[in-house]
């Protein structure tokens, strides 16, 4: 069926900028975009059911490339201990942080698990998002890793939203090969990865590459592993010091590679060299009380693709707006509203692996775009959360919440 979508104006964000159509008009047909430009420069339509977007704004459906959000528990604990002054690390030190989580997954069952999933994600899609990457990473052992991918699943099967599923077994160390980094690691290569991936729940591999996580060495052997499985990588790299496991994710042509607070100039050029996005998290910046900011200049002046996202998760942002977070990484990050616009579609779709088919309105991709009752595209960073006007449009069908 085609759909002609009329009277409303575009930031098809094309090239990672905003890309204005004034007076525009959108032919899709079936999930595809068939033609986008002027209203006046419409070809004939006479089979199309016309769509009136009385004036509004259409931008690509919101990709958050960065999120936790299958998980048991709860941490709010946590945040009134880091209030009193008790940092993240010596949290995780008195089995805290992701490991009471870990404790939390594996004690919570698969239909809980989904329940309290499907409410976060929710939340998320009525803020606009069309498309969500969500990982593993709070179970740490086989059968925990695989309800939790299950559940991924499960969530794109019966939510109108895109969910790629990343597994994040190197996310931490589970209790019971404490002081065993290596065996844990050579765990997750010969057993857990092979297993998941042939039950095709695993869409890209991540890690933790970090001093109080797994050394760049370690997540070298995942990603090795990632390789010969066929799969991409990503990597949390340089969010609490600089290890330099950017550049690592580099040289493995990641999708991305993200926080990156303590990257250096040098990491932002090996990651322009491979076309790895750098995916920021203000959210967790902000939540964590951080100083140290990404190294903006240097990621501009190298042509490194930025990412936004709101890395929802239970201890260190427990954020359910990714529009909140564009305001975030503009007040924060010194981003332009274009900058943060094009980092929750166009980079964010890189960031995935998606940018061929999702992240800007142009013809031949997917037609996953929200219409939305504002001025300007800058509004949508502009405003502090609150439930902004729209229409959601996903693979060219209206979405009712």
């Amino acid at each position: 069926m085609k759909t002609l979508w009329q009277h409303c104006h575009v930031a098809s964000m094309a090239q990672g900028v905003y890309s204005i159509i004034e007076d525009a008009a959108i032919l899709t047909s079936g999930e595809r975009i068939e033609w986008i430009g002027p209203r006046q420069s419409l070809p004939a339509t006479a089979d199309a059911r016309v769509v009136e977007l009385n004036g509004a704004w259409v931008t690509p459906g919101l990709i958050d490339c960065h999120t936790h959000t299958v998980f048991g528990g709860n941490r709010s604990g946590e945040f009134e201990q880091r209030l009193q002054g008790v940092s993240y690390a010596d949290i995780a030190a008195q089995g805290g942080g992701i490991a009471s989580t870990v404790r939390a997954t594996r004690a919570t069952t698969e239909e809980q698990l989904y329940a309290s999933a499907r409410q976060r994600l929710q939340a998320l899609l009525r803020d606009g998002v069309t498309t969500v990457e969500i990982k593993s990473g709070y179970g740490l052992d086989l059968a925990s890793e695989r309800k939790l991918l299950r559940v991924i699943r499960r969530l794109g099967a019966e939510l109108p939203v895109t969910v790629r599923g990343t597994c994040l077994a190197a996310h931490a160390m589970p209790p019971e090969f404490a002081g065993r980094a290596d065996d844990y690691i050579e765990h997750i290569c010969t057993e857990m990865l092979p297993a998941l991936a042939a039950e095709g729940l695993v869409d890209a591999v991540d890690a933790f590459c970090e001093y109080l996580a797994f050394s760049p060495a370690q997540v070298e052997r995942v990603f090795i592993k990632a390789r010969e499985l066929g799969l991409p990588v990503k990597l949390h790299a340089e969010q609490l010091s600089s290890l330099h496991g950017s550049s690592l994710a580099a040289r493995y042509q990641a999708l991305s590679a993200d926080h990156l607070e303590f990257m250096t100039e040098e990491d932002a050029i090996a990651m322009a060299a491979a076309g790895t996005v750098a995916v920021l998290l203000p959210g967790a910046f902000y939540f964590l009380r951080e100083t140290q900011l990404p190294p903006m200049d240097a990621l501009r002046k190298h042509g490194v693709k930025i990412a936004i996202a709101t890395d929802l998760n239970p201890g260190t942002s427990p954020g359910l707006s990714l529009r909140l977070m564009m305001n975030m990484a503009c007040t924060l990050f010194r981003m332009t509203p274009e900058e943060a616009l094009a980092g929750v579609t166009l980079h964010a779709a890189r960031a995935l692996g998606l940018g061929d088919s999702h992240g800007s309105l142009e013809v031949g991709k997917v037609a996953d775009f929200i219409a939305w009752d504002i001025e300007r595209p800058a509004d949508l960073s502009y405003w502090l959360g609150g439930d902004l006007p729209k229409r959601v449009i996903r693979h060219g069908l209206e979405t009712h919440f």
